[in-house]
């Protein structure tokens, strides 16, 4: 078997790219993590090429030991940059060389999948709620009528035609609803052998061609799926790969977060009192479904009177509801599997019965935790209960929500207790070190009292001087990482320390920083606007909003707003429209991915929003050269999930403002930072309007967890710095690159 360095040789050169130091050292480190069984963290920029770094390594140790290697993404995206172009073209360039070309599949829930037998009327979501009958469908004069039939109708004659059954291919895709019509859960399935459909099974075969594929790609939340449930999901296998690991946390918290309402206890009392109606009628079973129903309605009145947010206490009158529900929901699901008994021979029944014990079961399940959630002391408590309501949308009921205070425990036991696993991402270093997402991923174990990492004068890789920068200052080059299990803290302390009792020790890995292609300051600058005042709760200052418009001007447009809420990137997009001459685009207009051409299209071209921009963005070239990011993203101190970590750091003795928020707020920070620089020529600014990034003790911290841009406070010098990129990109291209008059305006582009 060639070597890793040999086979890496060959797929960049199949490809048509050249090697780069940073990808050689990552791939190398794979290679030795899969050796040994060490687990990895990587922090690999963009541009660095990781994907083939990890993926040759893992190639290489599926086919040496005939086995199979996971990789987990966390968007659409990656999953088809993997699919589509990565590994077909990986796999044809290493096969001269391993004597065979590399199998790989992509696998996902199976409710990512068309369901034939739903599709094909085995069951309905729910009488109630159909939206039009089989003949409509077929009606070429009349059909549906409403929008959301409409996306049906569309889905069923995208079902004559995929070969796959995967939603991601539908595009544009369809609401939630509609898909819900088509579609089933695990645990809904009759199973292949039961069902009609089930050699053509869409789902089914996607799990066969994983369990022989190499390589199986899959999402952030089957993987959280597989290692927290007693199902396997996934094939059997030793290595894993997780790709755009900063959002693992977040993705493995929200697959295994359980919700209650009103509405959806009375569903699933609906479907389980058609169920048992006949049974109920002979005298065999009882009407329990009408209990549940009762319990529905008095969950629907404690929740629309309780107030929202995190709750600490559960009154005694949700507490009996909530118990209601729980006997209720289990006593209909025996009421229905002895139903369902004699009835193994109708696919049809036994889809509806399916889907509804899947229903009762999650309801029962959920409101358990809901109940043992509140039975230990509040500082041991490891599950946050809040009620999440949205007023301005009344179509979305109250909604009970309990999600784990923390993932690491699972994740520690069943993830890299049992397998090796390699985290890569071009943002994992907060602050310098590793140390704070492998914390909450399980892998490290803070010590009780520790605080979390300070600012990076005492940690290896700290960038940021102590001082904030004066006008015109940079920062120090970056120095390698290379952070371990037990990178340096205070007196040379392991951060983490030794674990107290009861704990368990941390386990064996390393975090290395590959770096970048990209000159950072050579390429970027990194602004802060430290005249301007810290920001305030409520409407943006007009201070923050002259700001902006003077650096949209300088910048000729090309401008990306990072807001830290949708209510602020409106309200600037409001105020600015009327005095920039640049046109202006906001989050919230259009689909998100048409905005993002618009954008991407037009130089000239503004575009505000939030969270999903901070992350989902890639234009380069010209169109962006200026982010604005308007205030550090801090998480609300009413979010529950959140407030609860950070009270339950500082129980243990730590600190929990700079473990939870600031470790969020700099990873958000260093995900928007990196939406500037995304080929090699490409140029920029980096504004943050925050004065506190530079005058806040935490500050340190989070300018450390930012790429190595050149750094300044001074105003007059990032202007004229923006206007010599503007005026570079006009001689480029003198009609989109300038001045634009908006539309309204009926003025023509003209270079400027």
């Amino acid at each position: 078997m060639p070597d890793v360095a040999d086979l890496l040789a060959a797929a960049v050169s199949g490809i048509g790219g050249a090697e780069r130091p940073g990808q050689v050292t990552m791939a190398e480190a794979v290679r030795q993590a899969i050796e040994t069984g060490e687990h990895l963290a990587v922090q690999a920029g963009t541009g660095t090429g990781k994907s083939l770094a990890y993926l040759v390594p893992a190639v290489r140790h599926a086919l040496t030991t005939d086995s199979t290697v996971v990789v987990a993404t966390a968007t659409i995206a990656l999953q088809r940059q993997l699919i589509d172009r990565d590994l077909p073209r990986l796999v044809t360039a290493l096969a001269p060389l391993l004597g065979r070309e590399p199998s790989f599949a992509i696998l996902k829930g199976r409710r990512n999948y068309l369901c034939l037998h739903r599709q094909r009327g085995g069951v309905a979501e729910d009488p109630q709620d159909a939206l039009f009958d089989q003949a409509a469908l077929s009606d070429q004069e009349g059909g549906p009528t409403s929008p959301l039939g409409r996306q049906v109708k569309r889905l069923h004659e995208w079902a004559e035609t995929t070969t796959t059954g995967d939603r991601d291919e539908l595009v544009p895709g369809v609401p939630e609803a509609a898909w819900r019509q088509v579609s089933v859960s695990a645990q809904e399935c009759i199973g292949a052998q039961r069902c009609p459909f089930g050699s053509r099974c869409f789902a089914e075969r996607a799990r066969d061609a994983a369990a022989r594929a190499d390589i199986v790609v899959t999402n952030h939340a089957l993987l959280a799926i597989d290692a927290t449930s007693d199902i396997d999901v996934l094939p059997e296998h030793d290595v894993v790969i997780i790709d755009e690991a900063h959002d693992l946390v977040d993705r493995v918290t929200s697959a295994t977060t359980g919700e209650l309402s009103g509405p959806a206890v009375d569903t699933a009392a609906r479907r389980a009192g058609r169920l048992t109606e006949s049974a109920a009628t002979e005298g065999a079973a009882p009407a329990v479904a009408d209990q549940l129903r009762q319990a529905s309605a008095a969950l629907a009145i404690d929740l629309g009177d309780a107030p929202a947010g995190r709750m600490d206490a559960l009154s005694d009158t949700l507490a009996a509801t909530l118990t209601s529900v729980q006997d209720a929901a289990g006593a209909c699901a025996d009421a229905v599997r002895a139903s369902a008994a004699s009835e193994e021979e109708d696919p049809q029944r036994m889809a509806a019965a399916r889907m509804t014990l899947a229903s009762l079961d999650e309801l029962q399940r959920t409101a358990s935790r809901i109940l043992d959630a509140f039975g230990e002391q509040i500082t041991e408590r490891r599950e946050v209960v809040w009620l999440d309501r949205t007023p301005d949308d009344t179509r979305r009921p109250p909604t009970l929500r309990v999600a784990p205070l923390e993932v690491g425990r699972v994740l520690r036991s069943r993830l890299f207790g049992q397998r090796t696993v390699t985290l890569t991402s071009a943002t994992l270093a907060l602050g310098g070190s590793f140390a704070p997402l492998a914390i909450q991923w399980g892998l490290a174990v803070p010590a009780r009292g520790d605080d979390p990492p300070e600012p990076p004068a005492l940690l290896a890789g700290g960038t940021t001087p102590q001082d904030p920068p004066a006008p015109g200052g940079n920062h120090p080059p970056r120095p390698p990482l290379g952070g371990t299990s037990g990178p340096p803290g205070p007196a040379g302390r392991p951060l983490g320390g030794t674990s107290p009792p009861g704990v368990p020790e941390p386990l064996a890995w390393k975090g290395i920083d590959v770096g970048s292609p990209f000159d950072h300051p050579r390429s970027g600058i990194l602004y802060v606007a430290r005249h301007l005042p810290p920001p305030g709760r409520d409407q943006m200052p007009e201070a923050y909003l002259t700001e902006l418009e003077e650096l949209i001007d300088a910048a000729g447009g090309r401008t990306l707003g990072l807001f830290s809420s949708m209510r602020a990137a409106k309200q600037a997009a409001g105020a600015l429209r009327d005095r920039i001459s640049q046109p202006l685009l906001c989050q919230g207009d259009d689909v998100t991915a048409q905005l993002v051409r618009q954008f991407t299209e037009d130089e000239p071209t503004c575009l505000f929003g939030t969270l999903s921009l901070w992350q989902g963005v890639d234009v380069p070239g010209n169109s962006l050269q200026l982010v604005v990011i308007d205030r550090i993203p801090f998480p609300r101190p009413d979010d529950p999930l959140a407030s609860a970590r950070q009270r339950a750091v500082a129980a243990r003795g730590g600190n929990g403002f700079m473990t939870v928020a600031a470790s969020q707020a700099a990873l958000l920070l260093a995900q928007g930072a990196g939406r500037l620089l995304r080929t090699m020529t490409d140029r920029g600014v980096v504004a943050v309007l925050d004065p506190r990034l530079v005058t806040a003790r935490y500050g340190d911290f989070l300018r450390a967890s930012l790429p190595p841009f050149w750094t300044t406070t001074d105003p007059a010098l990032v202007r004229a710095a923006l206007r010599r990129l503007a005026a570079a990109a006009a001689q480029v291209n003198p009609l989109r690159a300038g001045y634009c008059g908006r539309a309204d305006a009926g003025e023509t582009p003209v270079a400027g």
